[in-house]
């Protein structure tokens, strides 16, 4: 089986879990895709999955203090500004390692823009699909592993057992 076809499968599969836990547990489904699709885009490093939660969370809480920023700089003009302002530092952020992922970090942040800034409910909706994310490829990527005829493996390969 191809890596693509396993990977469908157990993204089918774990999808379908999602959706059922999300709405099992009061979660918003549409935001742990967000972070599902956040750690697919990303390089799959050893790093990826921890570098997703973190830009995730960080661009959630940039779309916080601009929701929340308001309050002072009103809906004008300003608030367009401010959104450059914030844009900006959502890029300039990657200069630490960690926080690194831009994509990741934007999908945080559109996740609260469409969530209403509903953070109680976006914050673990984004966790949870990031690690569902990870879930379904590296499954499927067992998965893949699993049903290579032992004749494709390297000799004294871990994969044997």
């Amino acid at each position: 089986m191809s890596p693509l076809v396993a990977i469908a499968l157990t993204t089918g599969l774990l999808s379908a879990l999602w959706g059922w836990l999300a709405t099992t547990l009061g979660l918003i489904a549409w935001v742990g895709f967000l972070g599902c699709t956040s750690y697919f885009a990303s390089d799959g490093s050893r790093r990826a999955l921890p570098m997703t939660l973190l830009c995730n969370t960080s661009g959630m809480l940039w779309a916080l203090l601009l929701i929340d920023g308001s309050q002072w700089w009103g809906m004008g003009t300003l608030s367009y500004v401010m959104t450059g302002v914030v844009a900006t530092l959502m890029c300039v952020q990657g200069r630490n390692r960690w926080l690194s992922y831009i994509p990741g970090t934007f999908a945080g942040c559109c996740a609260t823009f469409g969530a209403a800034g509903e953070w109680r409910l976006i914050l673990p909706s984004l966790l949870i699909g990031a690690l569902f994310g990870w879930a379904m490829k590296s499954s499927g990527l067992w998965l893949h592993r699993r049903t290579q005829p032992a004749s494709t493996l390297p000799a004294n390969s871990a994969l044997e057992s």
